[in-house]
């Protein structure tokens, strides 16, 4: 049972930057496409930013292109998101997980974007 754990998160002014950071165990991690995913108070889950399995492949949400970069170790089982010029509207609990037939959920972290 693979799990993920997600960190980085916190509160920051709107055009601050956050770095957030997601732990895999299990083996299959390289072999999988991943995701981050979002879900502010009220609203549904949404898929932010997926990468393929070699890290060559990434796509984002139009609302984030140009202010998110998505990436990953696979030596470290590891993945991230690099979020700049955060807005308001940012302001959600950020999950990690496969893109595809996602697993069980982690706790996910708190990113908060306020003044």
């Amino acid at each position: 049972q693979v799990q993920f754990v997600e960190s980085g998160g916190g509160l920051v002014q709107p055009g601050g930057s956050l770095g957030l950071s997601c732990a895999a165990s299990g083996s299959i991690f390289s072999s999988r496409a991943m995701a981050w995913y979002r879900q502010a108070p009220g609203k549904e889950r949404e898929l932010v930013a997926s990468i393929s399995p070699g890290g060559s492949s990434t796509n984002y949400l139009d609302s984030v292109k140009g202010r998110f970069t998505i990436s990953r170790d696979n030596a470290k089982n590891a993945m991230y998101l690099q979020m700049n010029s955060l807005k308001p509207e940012d302001t959600a609990v950020y999950y990690c997980n496969y893109r595809v037939r996602p697993g069980s959920w982690g706790q996910g972290t708190q990113v908060t974007v306020s003044s």
